[in-house]
């Protein structure tokens, strides 16, 4: 159980207050996280922080300076940071529209709000944990705090590794999962390799890719989606947090550039 202990670590999780990000929280508090919950939304931010006996940090992941300011009050707050899970997804008021229905600049924003904020914040956390400050960047050193590695967690999906299937939301006559959502995933999960590559042995660099996550979804499109799914269920936030627990913890020490998919099996047909 040892490999699991992270008592006294600094553990920040973006999109803290999010679908999976509390049951991701309690994962990590209950092996002995110290856990900083960050998230755009301060009133559920900080009702997870409470439930986790946490901190609460605002952060906006559309915003650089934003970001900048998260990872400084933490290492202002513990000096170090031993490990960010980015499992944070903003959403414009159009996420659901169709691909020919999306102009040039609604593809950018949410392209933006998801594999560029996914970059940023990995830059930032990296920074504060590589001994370099900068790795190979080149870029001067942020600040004084002392680094002695860590790990990072991002947030892909299955559908940044597979197409969707389109006859699961037919059935249920609703928009399916869309492209620019699919784009980003993808994205995310070779900027993990590529970090993973740049930045060892120091830092380790994972993904963890849900499957499908139930949250009262229409029945039909739920009974669709379990038809095709061998596990025949949809995931609990729970199931994704123990991946999380495992990529940060000792456990996964030789574990670099992995994607860990928490499907169900979605993927492995």
């Amino acid at each position: 159980m040892t490999l699991f202990d992270l008592t006294d670590e600094v553990v920040v999780v973006v999109g803290g207050a999010g679908r999976i990000g509390p049951a991701v929280c309690g994962a990590l508090a209950d092996h002995g996280a110290e856990v900083v919950v960050a998230d755009v939304d301060r009133d559920a931010g900080r009702r997870v922080a409470n439930d986790v006996d946490g901190t609460y940090h605002h952060v906006d992941v559309t915003d650089e300076t934003s970001i900048r300011k998260l990872y400084d009050a933490v290492i202002d707050g513990f000096d170090r940071i031993d490990a960010a899970v980015h499992a944070a997804y903003p959403r414009d008021a159009a996420y659901g529209d169709a691909f020919l229905a999306r102009d040039e600049s609604d593809w950018r924003e949410q392209v933006d709000a998801q594999l560029t904020a996914t970059a940023t914040l990995s830059r930032e956390a990296i920074r504060r944990m590589h001994p370099d400050g900068a790795g190979t960047a080149g870029q001067s050193d942020p600040d004084d705090a002392v680094r002695d590695g860590g790990a990072v967690v991002n947030f892909g999906s299955t559908y940044g590794m597979v197409a969707p299937d389109f006859r699961v939301y037919e059935e249920a006559n609703m928009p399916p999962s869309p492209a620019h959502y699919s784009a980003s995933k993808g994205g995310i999960l070779n900027l993990t390799r590529y970090l993973a590559s740049e930045f060892a042995p120091e830092v380790r660099v994972n993904a963890v890719s849900p499957g499908g996550v139930f949250d009262e979804q229409d029945p039909e499109f739920v009974a669709a989606y379990e038809d095709r799914t061998p596990m025949e269920r949809m995931a609990d936030p729970e199931d994704i947090a123990g991946a999380v627990v495992y990529l940060v913890s000792d456990a996964a020490s030789y574990v670099t550039g992995e994607n860990i998919a928490v499907d169900g099996g979605w993927t492995a047909q």
